[in-house]
């Protein structure tokens, strides 16, 4: 038999990976590839392109993060007004069109605009997948949905440089041009297949202006808490290769933070991909505080495990014990606002967990700051305390009832 919400049921037991779910995690896996494909490779392409200094590259890309993550929240709404289907088309639509437009133009404001265009149609499409996980998966289920999506994304940010790299030995542009292409690929493939996705939906959708949503937002104590949270941790993990490197270069050579770096980053991914879905499933509503803490716990012993690295191999098992932390948390604060957000607002909600990426813009702004001022271990102490302050925000999140 089909319930509602058009999963295949048998003995009672609602079948998890239904056709429905399926298209929406292979909207995650195919766009995360395009967009890593070039984004990556902003800072060169800048520079070569446009003939910007670093400072000056870092303001670009940190600015269209914080744009596109403060109008995400819009996005979100939109989300909540329309149907999951037109709205992931239509931003995947935009995403292509992004793209194609960052590989035409030759001049640096219309180039910057197409950055953000991306950025943000690709935080709408995030959205709309973790709204339509909570409409078509039953809650017990979904931390293992959305385990699987975050290992999904990790696997796409594992292919896509490496695609990069191949075709911009070709031009240095044309991992923008491809990217359009695969962006425009998937949008006739979901056309053709998600057009005809159940929807979720005999929920009623909202009608309120987006004015009126705003201050429902302001007012929801647990989800100001977990957005603070959600900054605040995002400082930590939202950008560690960032400050890792910072961190590198003021301690030790160039040429050791590139071998540094190259193990770590091949490091969080392998136990990303390895572990996400065997930890993130067994995260759920009952045990998502401690899960939370626990993670925040394996957050700080791995910074402290940074701070007193100093052969390849202490970095490679601190970075292991941090990837955990990571594993953990991400899933479980999907979990969370997937718990608190009325049926009609999920995706306004999840609009307002993408502004933890104020975090990760702010991360490599903080630790640069602390490494001007102090000595270059304190960087990991001031990190702690995020993970401290980040947790007392969850326990007050998750202690308010209602």
């Amino acid at each position: 038999m089909t319930d509602l919400s058009g999963e295949l049921t048998v003995s009672g037991e609602a079948r998890v990976y239904t056709r429905p779910v399926v298209l929406l995690l292979s909207a995650t896996f195919v766009l995360t590839i395009a967009r890593a494909m070039a984004l990556p490779y902003l800072v060169v392409y800048f520079s070569q392109a446009f003939g910007l200094g670093v400072t000056d590259i870092g303001l670009v890309v940190g600015g269209a993060l914080i744009v596109s993550s403060v109008l995400g929240v819009y996005g979100g709404f939109l989300v909540d007004r329309f149907s999951n289907d037109r709205i992931l088309l239509a931003a995947a639509s935009l995403f292509a069109l992004a793209f194609a437009v960052a590989f035409q133009v030759g001049s640096l404001v219309p180039f910057i605009i197409a950055i953000v265009v991306v950025n943000l149609s690709y935080a709408v499409v995030d959205i709309a997948v973790k709204s339509g996980i909570g409409f078509l998966v039953t809650p017990d289920k979904r931390g293992g949905v959305f385990s699987m999506k975050y290992t999904l994304t990790n696997v796409g940010y594992a292919i896509g440089p490496f695609l990069g790299v191949l075709f911009a030995k070709i031009s240095p542009g044309m991992p923008f041009a491809v990217s359009a292409i695969i962006g425009a690929g998937f949008v006739a493939f979901y056309s053709s297949l998600g057009a005809r996705l159940p929807r979720a939906g005999q929920t009623e959708r909202t009608n309120q202006p987006f004015a009126r949503v705003l201050v429902h937002l302001v007012r929801n104590y647990r989800l100001v808490c977990f957005t603070i949270g959600g900054v605040l941790s995002a400082i930590v993990f939202g950008q560690f290769t960032a400050y890792l490197s910072q961190y590198l270069i003021v301690t030790s050579t160039p040429e050791n933070t590139y071998r540094i770096i190259n193990y770590l980053v091949t490091t969080n991914a392998c136990v990303v991909i390895g572990l996400q879905y065997l930890i993130g499933s067994r995260i759920h509503q009952k045990n998502l505080f401690r899960m939370l803490m626990l993670g925040m716990a394996f957050f700080i012993a791995g910074l402290m495990g940074f701070a007193h690295a100093q052969a390849w191999m202490a970095w490679v098992v601190a970075m292991i014990v941090f990837t955990v932390g990571e594993i953990i948390i991400i899933p479980a604060e999907y979990l969370f606002i997937d718990y608190i957000a009325p049926e009609d607002m999920r995706g306004v909600y999840y609009g307002a967990q993408n502004l933890s990426n104020l975090g990760a813009a702010l991360g490599p702004v903080l630790c640069g700051f602390v490494l001007s001022l102090y000595a270059p271990q304190a960087m990991f102490h001031v990190l702690s305390l995020c993970v401290v302050a980040a947790s007392v925000f969850y326990f007050l999140g998750s202690r308010r009832k209602g």
